[in-house]
């Protein structure tokens, strides 16, 4: 018929960039949000993985664990503002008195381990803020 489009539109939920560096809090979020509908990038377990992801791709929303094997995730934090790239926390940390951490002045924090409704409204709202 002549007025519908020649292929179907293709729809695809949030692309998601997950940041963690313990693997079974990393596969359970990537299946939190692939039940959902999200394509997930990585997950990504090293500062030096995500800012290379982030030199290569613009994902929607980002989920970001602020230890990394011992290493601080603000240079990540710090690549997503320069980008403009919504992200959430996912940490056992509730205060951010460290070095770098007013980067993350009024960011959303989710505990861990993450509740998938928690995860996926937070994740929503940075994305639609």
């Amino acid at each position: 018929m002549p007025n519908e489009p020649a292929e179907p539109r293709q729809k695809r939920g949030l692309l998601v960039l997950i940041v963690e560096d313990e693997f079974l809090i990393a596969f359970d979020l990537q299946s939190m949000l692939e039940d959902v509908g999200c394509t997930v990038l990585g997950p990504v377990g090293t500062v030096d993985a995500a800012l290379r992801i982030l030199g290569e791709t613009r994902p929607d929303v980002v989920s970001l664990d602020l230890n990394l094997r011992g290493q601080s995730s603000i240079p990540v934090a710090e690549k997503l503002r320069a980008l403009e790239i919504p992200f959430i926390v996912t940490s056992a940390y509730r205060t951010f008195d460290f070095p770098g951490g007013e980067i993350l002045t009024g960011v959303t924090v989710i505990g861990k381990p993450a509740h998938p409704r928690m995860l996926i409204e937070a994740l929503s709202h940075a994305y639609l803020a």
